[in-house]
Formats: C-alpha cells, structure tokens, sequence
C-alpha cells in the first residue's frame, strides 16, 4: 500500500534561543551591555533568593519583561513549551522528593531564567550582542583568549542549537516519509552522519578564513 504523500509535519524552530523579532519596544532601543547585565542580576537574584514569596516576584518580573518587549505571543509560547515540560517534570519530582515548595521554585527559577534570556535574543540583533560580548570579554585577552574568538564560539553555540533542531526535524521527516518513523536507526544514524558534516563543514570554513590557527 502507497502512503499518501502529507506536507511537512514540523514547524520553524522558534525556542528561547531562537529568532530576533524587530519591535521599537524599550527593550529593543536598550543597549545589548545593559541588557546582558540586567539578564546577570536577574539569575544571580534567582540562585541567591529563596522562598514562593520571592520566586513568584522573579517569575513575575520576567513575564513583565515579555509584555514590555511586545514579542509574538505564539511564537514565545510555542518556544517555550519544551522549557515548560521540562519544568513541570521538575516540579513533579522534588514535589515528590522535597515538598512542593522547593519543587515549585526551581521549575519556576528555570521558567524565569529562560524567558529573560528569550527576551534578551527576541529583542537584541545577533551582531549586536556579539559585538557586546566582545566587549565584555576584553580582559580575557590578558589570558590569551582573544574577545572577538570568544564572541564567535558564542555565536556558534547559538546557532547551532536550532540548526540541529532542524537537522533532526529533516530526518524526522525523512523516515516518516519512508514509513521509518518508529525506527531508532533511521532517525540517529542519519541525524549523527548530518550533525558531523555540518561540524566539519563549519571547521573548514573557520580554517579557510584562518581562524584559529595561531
């Protein structure tokens, strides 16, 4: 029996690391220095205070946030939503393992750490806060760190997170396609053999351009 041909069943990845959204919000004309730094003192205030009382407060500042930068709301939500199970998996294991007080503030510290973060990347270009991280890297060139080499591993680490997202999606589609879906091997080892080509292919665009070497 043929299956009947379907569209593509995966959307955009739109995670917390995900998309720049253009806006004129206060957030967007903020400097991407002070954002960084709000985004510091927020999750040290988040590891340093303890109690509901004070997490509900964070979690509420963070929300705040969202509301001021005026993103998408769907597509926050829909980024969010691995972040969301992953945190009420929390909640549900230290409700278990320490009482639904501690339970309830470390899935709600990891909620409000990562929607600050998604504000900070909704609101800021990418050059922009690389060109800010290069600055505030500047006195690990003192320990032969070079900022700007800094800046770009920054830079690689951040799209590389969707980029295998989308690798896994393509696969993913792929095996369904061929009716494999349900079958470990077409979805690992062609997602492995992607992911360490577009290794590769990123080190040997870095090395045409003669970065690294010293």
């Amino acid at each position: 029996m043929v299956r009947r041909a379907r569209g593509p069943r995966r959307r955009a990845w739109a995670g917390p690391l995900g998309l720049y959204h253009p806006g004129t919000s206060p957030l967007h004309r903020a400097r991407p220095g002070a954002k960084l730094a709000g985004l510091m003192v927020l999750s040290v205030l988040v590891v340093a205070l303890r109690g509901v009382p004070a997490t509900l407060a964070l979690t509420a500042v963070a929300l705040g946030l969202v509301a001021v930068a005026r993103v998408p709301l769907r597509a926050t939500a829909r980024g969010a939503a691995p972040v969301l199970v992953t945190a009420a998996l929390v909640l549900g294991y230290q409700w278990w393992a320490r009482g639904w007080q501690v339970g309830l503030e470390i899935a709600l510290d990891l909620v409000t750490i990562v929607l600050a973060a998604s504000v900070l990347t909704a609101t800021t270009r990418a050059d922009h806060m690389l060109d800010a991280l290069a600055r505030a890297a500047r006195p690990l060139r003192h320990v032969g760190l070079p900022p700007e080499t800094f800046a770009l591993a920054v830079s690689l680490m951040l799209r590389a997170i969707p980029a295998l997202l989308e690798t896994f999606g393509e696969v993913r589609d792929a095996a369904w396609a061929r009716g494999l879906d349900r079958d470990p091997r077409a979805l690992l080892a062609p997602a492995a053999v992607r992911t360490v080509a577009r290794a590769r292919a990123t080190g040997d665009a870095l090395a045409a351009r003669g970065i690294g070497e010293d």
